[in-house]
């Protein structure tokens, strides 16, 4: 901490079970301020369910990270998010039950993460998972939690050994304009955004980010892969 002024976090997290109640696994992913990976850590939950993989991902991301920085988490959990963001204070008020007089489901792992969100700095930020062009944090946190359901097996590094997500199922691409008489049977397109030459796709920006060079980009932009990040075509070079 330099001068008392505390640099802002953005991370990711995430669970996952193979069957729903399965095999079950939980992930997190920290960037720093511009959104570029830094660290990542996952764990098995043997036999359990999704929505205890996503509670336990972002208790164990509150418990890695600095109570003092102002804190973004995005998740795609609307269940983690509504949890802790809509319906906590309501349970707490009826002594952790629900509207029906019924207690809280996974109360427990509920109460911890109060506990450690208590003067802090949190800002939640849905993201919709398993997108094309989705959030690359969500994608990273996503394929970690997956993993470690499969496997059963924790597992953790820096930006170094990132998890690489697997590709998202793509819409079909659209076929370009093309002149009249100029198409032929069986041909097709590349798809929107993809360039010739094995240059690097770019995609529309789904949320606005700030590139590596420090410049922010908006929704709707332009982006490629900059290094380990998003941000401008024209700033891609400069980090191959």
């Amino acid at each position: 901490m330099i001068g008392g002024m505390v640099e802002r976090v953005i991370a990711a997290c995430d669970g996952a079970a193979k069957g729903n109640p399965g095999p079950a696994g939980w992930a997190y992913v920290v960037a720093d301020a511009a959104g570029v990976p830094r660290r990542w850590q996952s764990g098995a939950l043997g036999h359990s369910t999704n929505n205890v993989g996503e509670l336990t991902a972002l208790r164990e991301l509150l418990a890695a990270t600095d109570p003092a920085a102002p804190l973004e988490v995005r998740l795609d959990s609307t269940y983690t998010r509504d949890s802790v963001t809509k319906w906590l204070k309501g349970w707490k008020r009826n002594g952790w039950k629900t509207a029906a007089g019924k207690p809280v489901a996974n109360q427990e792992l509920i109460q911890a993460i109060d506990a450690l969100l208590e003067g802090r700095d949190v800002t939640f930020v849905y993201v919709p998972a398993h997108q094309v062009d989705g959030d690359p944090l969500n994608a990273i946190a996503d394929k970690a939690a997956s993993d470690a359901a499969r496997t059963q097996e924790g597992a953790g590094g820096t930006d170094a050994d990132l998890p690489v997500p697997d590709p998202a199922a793509a819409a079909p691409a659209r076929r370009a304009a093309r002149p009249s008489g100029g198409a032929s049977s069986g041909t097709t397109t590349k798809p929107a955004g993809s360039k010739g030459g094995g240059g690097s796709r770019t995609l529309s920006a789904r949320f606005p980010g700030t590139c590596p060079c420090a410049r922010p980009y908006a929704k709707g932009d332009r982006i490629t892969k900059v290094g380990a990040s998003w941000g401008h075509p024209e700033c891609a070079a400069a980090h191959a």
